[in-house]
């Protein structure tokens, strides 16, 4: 913040006993608010998984196809990441996440025209909506959470955070698996058998039944949007700066520690999308005869695993450093994963499944490494380019998709190895720098 200006406070707002913190009401009260937050955009996030097996079905859509779902939806995150930054740095972190609630609101709404319109572009469109919704939400979010106390505590508060992440995922998950998923599926030789508007009205209809659960999201977000700006938060989730120079980012490009974070995020977001985005597809391929509602209860079962994890990931930062941590959860993907290539079936099924335990302290863990050290300033910018870098969902999701059409989905999970490989690296990185330091 520039020299001699104060920061703006909420009407009736007690003096702050810390700098950037507020009265520890204040703070945990924000910190509590912020938390439901990662649940809401969890919930997004997993929805897509149905949706990429949804639209498959309704659209009659190649495996690449069906994974531009995610491509639509990082490409948000990508084009957003910066302008979500931007506004964070002149506008503070709670008006921040009233934009991006507002945006997750029209996104959400858009979803019934698209059914009307039964065009598979305007539902990418509102997915692109949403997710440049859920980048103002994550850009702002994420840093706040590693600001609402002690600096030596910010991974394990972020990490403890994040695990409220999951439980969202898992409620998307039932949603689409409950509400969208028909459990109706024709194959092609039964799709030829029906007359020309027979077979219209049934896509149609596939298409149509995402439309309701989307509506109701609209209405919990809109709700959440008006009860974020009735509560009072912490001085420093309201101030305003002056626009950034370009200092900062210059610090950033500088910073090895910062410029190998960003690149693991890209690639951790790819290999978990990716495995998430094509579990039921794998289910249903490598063992054949598998419903897709029963396919979907193993991705259901995939989030719980995620969701313990993090709980326990969270309690483990206690005795462990986290890059330690990070550095051997991704040498137990690396095996996990790989296992699922080797033996696809009910083996790879399990592989894939605990994968999901040892992924969930790995964003977290990376971003709260990523910023460490970072003064205000270039943490909120450095926040954008993290949450740039969740674009490997949509590019690796892609390349998934085109490999599985080429060489079948269970080689296809090749390249999960790989992104986990270099999650490793950026790990060890950052443990060399955590021993020399001390």
């Amino acid at each position: 913040m520039a020299a001699g200006k104060k920061s703006p406070r909420a009407a009736g707002s007690p003096s702050s006993p810390a700098p950037g913190i507020g009265t520890p009401s204040l703070a945990l009260g924000a910190f509590t608010l912020v938390i439901s937050l990662f649940f809401l955009w969890g919930l997004a996030n997993n929805l897509n998984d149905i949706l990429i097996k949804q639209f498959k079905k309704a659209f009659e859509l190649s495996d690449f196809q069906a994974g531009l779902v995610q491509s639509a939806f990082y490409l948000g995150y990508f084009i957003f990441a910066i302008p979500a930054g931007l506004c964070t740095q002149r506008f503070g972190y709670k008006r921040t996440l009233l934009i991006g609630l507002a945006l997750y609101v029209a996104g959400a709404l858009l979803f019934y025209p698209a059914a009307i319109a039964y065009t598979y572009g305007v539902f990418l469109f509102a997915l692109f909506v949403i997710a440049s919704g859920l980048a103002f939400l994550e850009t702002s979010a994420n840093p706040l959470v590693t600001v609402l106390g002690a600096p030596s505590g910010a991974a394990r508060r972020l990490n403890l955070a994040q695990s409220f992440n999951p439980l969202g995922s898992i409620t998307g998950v039932l949603i689409g698996q409950h509400f969208i998923l028909s459990g109706v599926e024709m194959g092609s030789g039964q799709l030829a058998a029906m007359t020309a508007s027979a077979r219209h009205a049934y896509l149609a209809s596939e298409a149509a039944a995402v439309a309701k659960p989307y509506l109701a999201i609209a209405a919990v977000i809109a709700l959440w949007l008006l009860l974020v700006a009735a509560t009072r938060f912490p001085s420093s989730a309201l101030a305003s700066e002056d626009r950034m120079s370009g200092g900062p980012a210059r610090n950033l490009v500088r910073n090895r520690n910062f410029v190998l974070a960003v690149v693991a995020q890209f690639f951790y977001v790819g290999a978990q999308v990716g495995i998430w985005s094509y579990m039921i597809r794998y289910i249903q391929a490598t063992i054949p005869g598998t419903p897709e509602k029963s396919a979907a209860n193993y991705l259901s079962l995939s989030l719980i695993a995620f969701m313990l994890g993090r709980f326990v990931g969270t309690a483990l930062m206690r005795r462990a450093s986290p890059a330690r941590l990070l550095a051997v959860c991704s040498l137990i993907n690396i095996l996990l994963v790989a296992l699922a290539v080797v033996l696809p079936g009910v083996v790879g099924l399990a592989a894939l499944v605990l994968s999901s335990f040892f992924m969930s302290l790995m964003f977290p863990t990376i971003f709260a490494l990523g910023v460490h050290g970072l003064n205000d300033r270039e943490r909120k910018l450095g926040s954008s380019f993290l949450v740039m870098a969740i674009i490997g969902g949509a590019i690796l999701t892609a390349m998934m998709g085109a490999l599985s059409d080429s060489f079948g989905i269970a080689r296809a999970m090749s390249l999960p190895v790989v992104c986990f490989v270099v999650v490793m690296g950026f790990a060890l990185h950052a443990l060399h720098d955590t021993i020399r330091a001390a």
